[in-house]
């Protein structure tokens, strides 16, 4: 726990309300403030409330100089922000923070993060010393004006978002269309975050959209859902390119995913994708040893997966749940793996498969070991499960990063 930043909410929650729209955490921009002052204060963009704010830090002798704010924010902090960050980025719908781990590796400073997840943001602000906004539709909704949002979101070089991708998953589409729900934008909650991403986009102009959703995304709806999104983001006055890469090279998870890189037209980039080649790794590479019994499936669990991976496999359709071949990559991980394990069941010797650890999933999304994982299994499972592959993203930072600094 950090005493500094409990005692600065406390002075600065009243101030912070002023420019709270409903359903975003004053507590968010006051980390937001906070960091904008350690970093510079021109993080504060348009914001009137800038000088209010330090003064009253001043006041209550808890701001003395730059330097000494950096070391009270980052006090028990796991992963450090660069020391001399080169360029900024926000972190939409961050999840657990992927893409921070691989901004920040390229000497990237996040200066305005969102997750709706409570379970996530705990996981993150664990992890990174901040605390994400809730949903971003708080701020996105047209009861916020651009000015408004404008001054609640800081000027960046990059936007990163990983914007939902269950409308536009081949599970989620099946899903929905099963119980006659929508899906893809015609989905009212989730689909239509893509353009809450845009209109970020449209007021603060930064040089490079960075964003990720799941291989499907491209032949949803006959194509039409992927041209809305590439016709929308060129009209908005940026190139657009994307790619999908298979993560298997880097970790020992075959997860394919649509990664999308879009450079403001007037900076005249011809950016090109990094390849991703090389063997696959083995998911036996991130295997733990004596795991504790609590990770073995049931009789019961382990006979309903036998029953109905060979009823689904007479009837040609449904899921099926076999054991893992460790010698090659892990099937994709996903949100609902802490249901059933089905998408990677563990073979043991003389007893039935096992469930990946929540420390193995945080391996095979290329967390680094230090990084804090929850207690609780079911939230750990489905916050890797959301995740992206760090190293993949790790990458393709490398690369906008060249053309960016």
């Amino acid at each position: 726990m950090n005493k500094f930043i409990n005692q600065a909410e406390e002075i600065l929650l009243p101030e912070a309300e002023k420019y709270c729209p409903d359903g975003t955490e004053a507590k968010a921009i006051v980390h937001q403030w906070l960091t904008a002052i350690a970093y510079g204060e021109s993080l504060f963009a348009n914001n009137p409330g800038k000088q209010t704010v330090i003064n009253t830090l001043k006041k209550n002798r808890i701001y003395k100089s730059k330097s000494d704010l950096k070391s009270k924010l980052h006090e028990n902090q796991i992963f450090m922000p660069p020391k001399e960050p080169k360029f900024t980025f926000i972190d939409l719908f961050a999840g657990i923070g992927g893409f921070r781990l691989a901004l920040q590796d390229q000497k990237g400073l996040a200066v305005f993060s969102s997750e709706w997840d409570k379970g996530a943001q705990a996981t993150y602000n664990k992890n990174y010393g901040e605390l994400p906004f809730g949903d971003i539709t708080a701020m996105t909704n047209p009861t916020v004006s651009d000015e408004q949002l404008d001054i609640m979101i800081p000027n960046h070089d990059l936007l990163a978002a990983g914007f939902p991708c269950q409308p536009f998953s081949h599970a989620g589409v099946s899903a929905r269309t099963s119980v006659g729900k929508e899906h893809g934008f015609e989905c009212k909650t989730q689909g239509t975050l893509f353009f809450d991403v845009l209109r970020i986009a449209s007021i603060k102009k930064p040089k490079v959209l960075f964003l990720e959703n799941v291989r499907n995304i491209e032949r949803h709806d006959k194509g039409y859902t992927f041209k809305t999104i590439k016709d929308s983001i060129e009209e908005l006055g940026y190139d657009f390119r994307f790619s999908i890469i298979d993560s298997s090279s880097l970790v020992p998870q075959r997860r394919v995913r649509c990664y999308m890189v879009c450079f403001r037209k007037d900076l005249k980039i011809e950016f090109q994708f990094p390849k991703f080649s090389g063997d696959a790794l083995p998911l036996k590479s991130i295997l733990e040893n004596d795991v504790p019994e609590k990770y073995t499936i049931s009789d019961k669990l382990w006979a309903g997966h036998i029953n109905r991976t060979k009823r689904n496999l007479e009837r040609g359709t449904g899921f099926t749940a076999f054991t893992a071949d460790i010698d090659k990559p892990s099937k994709t991980i996903v949100a609902r793996y802490g249901k059933d394990g089905k998408e990677c069941l563990i073979p043991q010797d003389s007893k039935n498969p096992r469930f990946l650890t929540p420390r193995e999933c945080a391996r095979l999304q290329g967390f680094p070991e230090a990084f804090y994982i929850p207690e609780a299994k079911t939230p750990a499972y489905r916050q890797f499960g959301n995740s992206v592959a760090v190293p993949v993203v790790t990458r393709l930072a490398e690369e906008i990063t060249k053309e960016i600094l």
